[in-house]
């Protein structure tokens, strides 16, 4: 007989967690990797792909933005989908969804047949940014939620720099330099960790997990999101991920290219690319755990602050202060999503209905950001002739993201003196 596992915010909180938790996570980090890598997978082949579809910097904004349009609107549906047929499921439909996605992109033939392609990714992704973070917040409770949230993030991270850093160097290569071949070979690869995450969530104890998650009494959809809008803490975390999408997203879609812009080769430029993906893969591991509530707002703040300075140094573009710039976009780049969603999760009851919701309705909202933060840059790009213009857009965007936390902190004292 499988023993249930321990559900956050239950009453059966006392009882130790369940070993396989980390088998769980495992899987969906898998498919966070392969999310990550299907996300990247055009980035480091700019230049080829703009070259042989005709396309200028401007449509290739609107192409790497492609996907957070669909995804805005499918998040909210997608919840649904999630609290009706349990994560295992749907979240396997999520990787079928995303490896058509790719393979379309092989066969793209012009700017709007690729952007459609890439649009399909929006469909699916919903899923797993919506379902893995409830999978985590179901299977791990206390101090250590935050570090499996941390070790769930690196799965982003990895699958990030793996095919920004290798995908001119080895993965290009291998298939004797056909960027649609390879888009091929990576659909492939994401069907394959769909089929992994299935078997590790066949095991009994994981069965027993999402029947006990059914069993659980559920509230409508459309007034667990009114309950969470109505908070006014929520609304302001719900902006400040708006921007920190808008940031990140920019800054990843667009490096490699803007990197070759400073005179580098696509393999050099993949490289340094690599760089704040690594350092971010440490920081969604060691800060998410060190963000306890009372250092919250702190970390936060050093955190936007460091992106401000990084768009600078970038911008100076000189050896040393664009590798120290690099790595400090990749600290916050690792570590501001994940601490503001744990704002998120633990500004109700821990129940799990609302942490599925309070993901969806982040990324629903953040992804605005994530549509324009590209688009943005690209517009730029081609209007300019180079990135300056853009990075001191990501510095102003990053002392907003300071203005709003400081409205958060002041928000969240006017409630508790009230409360008081």
């Amino acid at each position: 007989m499988a023993i249930v596992p321990t559900l956050s915010g239950s009453s059966e909180s006392d009882e130790p967690p369940h070993p396989y938790r980390w088998a769980m996570l495992g899987g969906v980090w898998l498919l966070y990797f392969a999310f990550a890598l299907s996300i990247a997978s055009i980035a480091p082949l700019v230049y080829r792909v703009m070259s042989d579809l005709g396309m200028n910097r401007a449509e290739m904004g609107t192409v790497l933005a492609a996907w957070q349009l669909t995804y805005i609107f499918c998040s909210v549906p997608c919840g649904g989908l999630l609290d009706k047929f349990g994560p295992r499921r749907t979240m396997f439909a999520s990787m079928l969804v995303i490896a058509l996605s790719v393979a379309l992109r092989g066969y793209a033939s012009d700017y709007v047949t690729l952007l459609l392609a890439v649009m399909v990714f929006g469909i699916g992704g919903p899923l797993i940014s919506s379902g893995a973070p409830k999978v985590v917040a179901t299977w791990f409770t206390g101090k250590e939620r935050g570090f499996a949230m941390g070790i769930y993030f690196t799965g982003n991270a990895t699958g990030g720099i793996i095919t920004v850093a290798l995908t001119n160097s080895v993965f290009l290569p291998a298939v004797g330099g056909d960027w649609r071949d390879l888009m091929l070979g990576y659909a492939v690869f994401v069907v394959a960790c769909g089929l992994i995450w299935l078997v590790i969530s066949a095991n009994p104890a994981s069965r027993a997990m999402e029947a006990k998650l059914k069993a659980e009494k559920k509230h409508r959809s459309r007034d667990v999101f009114m309950e969470l809008i109505k908070d006014p803490i929520v609304r302001l975390v719900l902006l400040m991920g708006l921007f920190i999408l808008f940031y990140n997203h920019g800054m990843n879609h667009w490096l490699p290219d803007l990197l070759r812009s400073y005179g580098m080769t696509p393999t050099e430029a993949g490289y340094w690319a690599a760089i704040p993906t690594l350092f971010g893969m440490i920081a969604s591991l060691s800060l998410p755990r060190m963000a306890t509530p009372d250092l919250r707002f702190k970390i936060l703040f050093a955190l936007f602050f460091c992106a401000a300075i990084a768009a600078i140094l970038v911008w100076a573009a000189s050896g040393p202060l664009l590798a120290f710039g690099l790595v400090l976009q990749g600290m916050c780049r690792g570590a501001m999503t994940s601490i503001s969603i744990l704002l998120l999760i633990e500004s109700g009851d821990g129940n799990t209905n609302r942490v599925g919701a309070a993901s969806g309705l982040y990324f629903s909202v953040g992804e605005i950001g994530g549509v324009l933060g590209p688009m943005s840059m690209g517009a730029f790009a081609h209007a300019t002739g180079d990135f300056d213009a853009s990075l001191f857009m990501m510095f102003g965007i990053a002392c907003l993201l300071m203005l709003i936390l400081l409205r958060l902190r002041a928000v969240q004292h006017g409630i508790w003196r009230h409360g008081a």
